[in-house]
């Protein structure tokens, strides 16, 4: 399988250049979701916020995160990733300039809460990517797409407390977080008017029904209900971390009423994917137009295990080294841990590139496999290392981590064009019940037993990822009139 090289600086070539508004697109969501980052100490000063306040707002910032990418996904679908991506971009500009523009807690509470909306961006690109690539690039172009876009975080963290010492002032950190908010819409007006759907010639291939995937099978659609059940509880674990059991920043009778809408609404879920899939159920669907469900499966636990342990392990890796070894201050402790981030430059378009090349599933059960190794690595991690050996032990770790996020999302546009939206969505909103999970775990044990958990659990998804079929030959999609077009995944 030969790649193509790509020519990164010809901005002459469309798909070019579509790749790169499409990754700073991505870029600024991850800027602004993560604008309040570098500024926490200062916002806990300004408004005199306890460490469990904080907390709260570092939870409500990816809460809404995990239903807004399965939402987003099958917005894309249906209304193509051009006006999803503006329109998402100017509303989360909106947001974060609410929050800027906060006077009180719950005010704050309210505006990072939204603001887990502008996350599920991630998963707009690559529907759009996945238009313009062909599948022998669509790997290292989703790599640039997803390591650069995520590159956004660190960049926040870099810039944005300068920022605020050069507007100066108390209200130095609102100009600065603001600022992101003000570039993102006017960002959004920006890509409505530049970017296209698809290369001209091309159909966005759509749906026939929206609410949920289209599966081929009596099995793929039970399969798919109990695929559901994890995000459902991934938000019934959040809700409990702000209870009065915990956090305090719901009551009980706030809490209860959230319990029973995340029942009801799974309830209305399941009636809606029967109801997308009904036709399929009773009349069956072509053998040339089926696609297997375990596909998404495979690459749902796999973003769970990548992505959500990276999310996870950059929330507590500066505390970690902190607490590790004497003698560090908190500056230096987060400059060690962000070589985790930095990884993202590089490794995610590696594991594109690779998963172009050398195969998608041999190239996920590498990466998997190295990944289990790094955290197993890191569990070992004391006070009587060297640290510069720790820091390359945890660099090594997240390039595995990294790469192996770009193996996933260079498989997700290969098994159904026309729902890539949606599977992104779901495999994206996996990724932040992994995040869930393991700082949920983190919350009851020690830092070595932490890596042990999310090792162990690698482990398991290198299993999981042997059951995944090598993407080969054609996917068919069915074309407006109603006749089937067949389109290369290999």
């Amino acid at each position: 399988m030969s790649t193509e090289k790509l020519r990164l600086l010809d901005f002459s070539n469309p798909k070019i250049k579509t790749l790169h508004i499409t990754w700073f697109a991505f870029f600024l969501t991850f800027v602004v979701w993560f604008s309040h980052a570098p500024m926490m100490a200062i916002i806990k000063e300004s408004f005199g916020l306890s460490t469990p306040q904080i907390k709260a707002l570092l939870i409500l910032n990816v809460a809404l995160t995990i239903p807004s990418r399965i939402v987003i996904g099958t917005l894309v679908d249906k209304y193509g990733p051009r006006s999803v991506y503006s329109a998402l971009l100017m509303i989360g500009g909106v947001i974060c300039i609410g929050f800027a523009s906060a006077q009180t807690y719950e005010q704050l509470a309210i505006m990072r809460f939204l603001s887990g909306f502008i996350g599920a961006g991630f998963v707009i690109g690559i529907r759009m990517v996945s238009e313009w690539f062909p599948a022998k690039q669509v790997g290292i172009a989703e790599g640039i797409y997803g390591g650069w876009g995520n590159f956004g975080s660190a960049a926040a963290a870099m810039t944005l407390p300068t920022a605020a010492l050069l507007f100066g002032g108390e209200d130095g950190w609102r100009y600065a977080i603001g600022s992101t908010g003000v570039m993102a819409f006017l960002y959004g007006i920006f890509y409505r008017r530049v970017a296209k759907d698809t290369p001209k010639g091309s159909t966005y291939f759509k749906p026939k029904k929206h609410g949920g995937l289209e599966v081929t099978s009596r099995g793929d659609f039970y399969f798919y209900i109990l695929m559901n059940v994890p995000m459902y509880l991934a938000l019934a674990v959040l809700t409990w971390k702000l209870s009065p059991s915990n956090l305090g920043l719901l009551n009980e009778t706030t809490s209860m009423a959230i319990y029973i809408s995340l029942v009801v609404l799974f309830v209305i879920q399941v009636r809606t994917i029967h109801h997308v899939n009904k036709e399929n159920l009773a009349h069956g669907v072509p053998q040339i137009q089926r696609y297997k469900f375990k596909q998404v499966a495979v690459l749902d636990v796999a973003y769970f295990v990548t992505f959500g342990s990276e999310l996870a392990v950059v929330s507590m890796l500066p505390l970690f080294f902190l607490d590790t070894f004497a003698g560090l201050t908190a500056v230096q402790a987060g400059l060690l841990a962000s070589g985790f981030a930095f990884m993202n430059l590089v490794a995610r378009p590696t594991g594109g590139h690779l998963s172009d090349t050398i195969g998608r599933r041999k190239t996920l059960s590498v990466l998997i496999a190295g990944l289990t190794l790094g955290y197993l690595l890191l569990s070992q991690i004391d006070s009587e290392w060297y640290i510069p050996f720790a820091v390359l032990a945890t660099m090594a770790c997240s390039f595995f981590v990294q790469a192996g996020e770009g193996a996933v999302f260079a498989v997700v546009p290969l098994v159904q064009r026309r729902m890539t939206g949606q599977i992104a969505g779901m495999a994206g909103a996996y990724g932040n019940v992994g995040a869930v999970c393991y700082l949920t775990v983190l919350s009851f044990v020690d830092y070595s037993t932490f890596f042990l958990v999310i090792g162990a659990s690698a482990a398991m998804v290198f299993l999981f990822v042997q059951f995944m079929d090598e993407p080969t030959g054609k996917m068919a999609e069915v074309m407006p009139d109603g006749t089937v077009q067949l389109i290369d995944v290999e």
